[in-house]
């Protein structure tokens, strides 16, 4: 992976041990051929999605026991896709979502590292059009509310690639515009219930932040 330095790591999720390659920190940035710069990504934001965040292990948690059978599971803003590994680690049927461009790098190399066969990737423009995506019964992320505008083009793209019956689950770290998500979110006639996540992970390290469970059938209720 040439033009930024990387690192290795193990993850343990739920008793099973991952490893998992990211970049060595935040000050990393190769963009050689414009790429990033081209979907919009500056230089500042260009290693987030390389990172192991935290709400990114809490999610990847979730999915060690969240039930999947015969569920098309999408995750989104994946960055390293650690839930979507551990999906695919229980046979779950999960494609991959990033816009940045080096995510599917990333990501074939970490599913190498854990002898993990391919898994289905696509770029996700949240604020543009994905007509090979489809619809999914079950849609994940962690820590995708990081900016002011997101909530709504979030809404949409959720919206857009949700069966009737799908749910959604946001792993929030608390920054901030989780609310207005929910509003857009409930516009589109989608209920919520939200509930703190656990003041620990299972590495011992302290974590603040919400679980937001959408679907259609909350509203109804």
């Amino acid at each position: 992976m040439p033009g930024y330095l990387t690192k290795q790591q193990t993850v343990s999720v739920g008793g099973t041990d991952y490893l998992i390659r990211s970049l060595l920190d935040s000050q990393q940035y190769a963009d050689p051929l414009g790429e990033a710069e081209q979907r919009g990504i500056s230089p500042a934001s260009w290693p987030l999605f390389g990172l192991l965040w935290p709400s990114a292990r809490v999610l990847a948690l979730l999915m060690h026991s969240e039930p999947l059978a015969g569920l098309r599971v999408l995750e989104i803003g994946a960055g390293l896709a650690l839930a979507s590994m551990v999906v695919h680690r229980r046979d779950g049927d999960v494609t991959v979502t990033d816009w940045h461009p080096r995510s599917p790098d990333f990501l074939r190399e970490n599913l190498l590292l854990n002898d993990l066969s391919p898994l289905e990737y696509q770029a996700g423009d949240w604020g543009g059009c994905n007509p090979e995506l489809g619809r999914f019964d079950l849609i994940i992320g962690s820590d995708v509310l990081y900016e002011r505008q997101q909530p709504g083009q979030l809404a949409h793209f959720i919206d857009s690639h949700a069966n009737t019956a799908a749910e959604v689950i946001i792993v929030d770290p608390d920054r901030g515009n989780r609310a207005g998500f929910c509003r857009e979110m409930a516009a589109l006639g989608y209920g919520f219930d939200s509930q703190r996540a656990p003041g620990r992970m299972e590495s011992g390290e302290a974590y603040k932040g919400c679980i937001v469970r959408l679907s259609r059938q909350r509203m109804a209720a």
